[in-house]
């Protein structure tokens, strides 16, 4: 089945390859009248990259091209705060042993993706053998402690046989099944729950679906219920904290939007919220940390990095309007500043413009664009991948 990357890039040669025969074409039409051949021209031999580039229905549809009216808008004022990415802890679980033993077999590696349940590691367990056996043989002297209560009974209700006999054979099944029930748990406590079919081997599952973070788990070594072996996480969403000065405390409350661009990657930004806020200070540091989470678009944040989260802080309300789009419609060509609007017949024109102030995920435009011309807001480098790609056929 072909991808969905493949489809795009598809739809964008195909616009592209469009682009460099109606070029041509163009290339082709006899010079207007006074441009005689070689006669001197006012224009520039090369006009640079074009500015304006047209698109399909269905290159707008695979490349997931979407637009929006510019509009005025407050920008709050933000503050900026250094942290680090780490994974929740309810999305997070270490795996160890609840019973001491020896590592049998170790069936995952760091970096594999698991489901819940999946096997991880087995662990050869001697102790659980004679469990087993005690419950299998607690089992059946309860089954026929119970065969003969129940013939008692009968014997008794006829008159047969006395009640305390009766009784004393009832007391005896019953002991012998709470005693099979508690071999029972001891099992379940100790993970045999689902044995593999020998008594002795004890399967170690992953208590939820996610990545394996880390692996500590060689075939062989002895276990004590103490050692984590593994560390598995779902990393579909993670926390970054944040770390708040004592002076900037005031200013931030719990549900504040934040952006986060991290130094792994300087082109993207996640936005978030403030989800908490701790209430204990680092005495050492003297700050106190804030938790943003953040949704992990293509799964390319990672435990452990590094980077600035711009936090929207209360401001002055007064504050007058001005023309914003969202970051995710910014791009640069030639080193300028750019952003793509939307005309008539699906044609989509390059805009130069200038930035003012930079707000949580919104950018300021103090010139290039007027409020109301419908700008691209996601798909913005596929649009500037075609426009480029016309430009390299004009070339050619």
């Amino acid at each position: 089945m072909i991808s969905i990357r493949a489809r795009v890039a598809a739809a964008l040669l195909a616009a592209a390859t469009a682009i460099a025969l109606s070029c041509g074409k163009r290339d082709a039409q006899p010079p207007p009248p006074g441009d005689a051949a070689g006669a001197p021209s006012d224009k520039p031999e090369h006009e640079g990259v074009p500015k304006r580039v047209h698109l399909s229905k269905e290159v707008i549809a695979a490349a997931r091209v979407r637009w929006a009216p510019a509009a005025r808008a407050v920008l709050t004022e933000t503050l900026t705060l250094t942290g680090e990415i780490v994974a929740d802890p309810d999305r997070s679980a270490r795996i160890a042993s609840p019973v001491a033993g020896r590592l049998e077999e170790v069936k995952i590696k760091e970096g594999a993706t698991v489901k819940k349940g999946d096997v991880l590691a087995i662990v050869r367990v001697p102790e659980l053998g004679k469990v087993h056996a005690a419950l299998a043989g607690t089992i059946s002297r309860a089954k026929a402690a119970r065969a003969d209560a129940d013939r008692l009974k009968a014997l008794y209700e006829q008159g047969l046989r006395p009640e305390q006999v009766y009784l004393d054979a009832k007391a005896a099944a019953e002991a012998l099944e709470a005693d099979a029930r508690g071999l029972s748990t001891q099992l379940s406590s100790m993970g045999a729950g689902t044995p593999l079919g020998t008594p002795f081997l004890l399967p170690l599952r992953a208590p939820l679906a996610g990545v394996v973070l880390s692996r500590a788990a060689v075939v062989g070594q002895p276990i004590s219920t103490e050692e984590t072996l593994a560390s598995v996480a779902d990393l579909s969403e993670v926390w970054f904290l944040a770390r708040i000065f004592e002076k900037d405390l005031s200013r931030l409350t719990v549900g504040s939007a934040a952006e986060v661009h991290l130094n792994a990657h300087p082109t993207e930004s996640f936005l978030g919220k403030v989800d908490a806020i701790a209430r204990q200070i680092d005495p050492i540091a003297r700050t106190v940390t804030a938790r943003i989470r953040l949704t992990n678009r293509a799964e390319i944040l990672r435990i452990g990095l590094f980077g600035t989260a711009r936090v929207a802080i209360v401001g002055d309300a007064a504050k007058p309007s001005v023309l914003v789009v969202p970051r995710g419609a910014l791009t640069e060509i030639a080193g300028k500043p750019v952003v793509f609007v939307r005309l008539a017949n699906d044609d989509f024109e390059a805009r130069e413009v200038v930035l003012g102030q930079t707000g949580v995920g919104m950018l300021e435009i103090t010139s290039g664009l007027r409020e109301g011309d419908e700008v691209v807001v996601e798909g913005t480098f596929n649009v500037k991948s075609v426009l480029l790609k016309s430009t390299l056929a004009e070339e050619d």
